[in-house]
């Protein structure tokens, strides 16, 4: 049996050592970013089994880091952090964490805390490719198909896309596509989410003006099918 593989994204170097030793000693395998951005870019070109979050790091929100990896990463993320606040816990929450710890920590609740969330996402069923009949959104590579042709999409259409293709068959309102994809100040902009529909639609669609995919849902919002 393979070893469950971790990614620890955090600046502190004895956090980081500290953290190699109890789970290696635990036969685990583990891999160290320093920021935010470089754990980007190893949880991309090597998924883990699990992700450790610092939300203090160098470069970037740990916040922010968190909602990137959860535009396309389905398995467990644990916070990790001196930021001990209701409001930044139930944000990190909020925005996909699967649990939070404070720092300082105890090292066996940390290991328990993996072992619940490694045993949740063993007994899940995980899509890394959304299939609708045409279309194919490999979440992995961040990469959209119509036809087996690549679809070039901007930062902003992707994520818009996989929002709605996530949530398939339901109608999502214009305000909650508004605060996921572009924050809780654009709540009201309904107009610039119209704008970004008709350029999806354009891309995605046979025919953009008699959608099957990307349904206009009248006064409500958009519903992806």
């Amino acid at each position: 049996m393979s070893k469950a593989e971790i990614l620890v994204i955090d600046d502190e170097p004895q956090i980081r050592k500290l953290l190699e030793i109890n789970l290696e000693s635990n036969d685990y395998k583990v891999y160290m970013a320093e920021t935010g951005k470089e754990g980007l870019l190893m949880a991309a070109n090597h998924p883990p089994n699990l992700i450790i979050l610092d939300l203090g790091l160098p470069d970037k929100s740990g916040h922010a880091v968190l909602k990137e990896l959860r535009e396309w990463y389905n398995k467990p993320i644990i916070i990790l952090s001196v930021q001990d606040d209701e409001e930044s816990i139930v944000k990190a929450l909020d925005n996909g964490a699967n649990d939070y710890l404070t720092k300082p920590f105890r090292s066996q609740e940390l290991l328990a805390r993996i072992r619940s969330g490694l045993r949740h996402s063993d007994h899940q069923t995980i899509q890394n490719v959304l299939s609708f009949e045409e279309l194919e959104l490999d979440l992995i590579a961040r990469v959209v198909r119509r036809n087996g042709q690549e679809i070039k999409l901007t930062s902003t259409e992707y994520s818009l896309l996989i929002l709605l293709a996530k949530y398939a068959g339901k109608v999502l309102t214009h305000q909650f596509i508004l605060k996921e994809v572009w924050g809780p100040g654009y709540q009201m902009e309904t107009q610039y989410l119209r704008v970004f529909v008709a350029q999806l639609r354009k891309k995605i669609e046979e025919n953009p003006n008699q959608p099957r995919h990307l349904l206009t849902e009248s006064r409500v919002g958009y519903r992806f099918v």
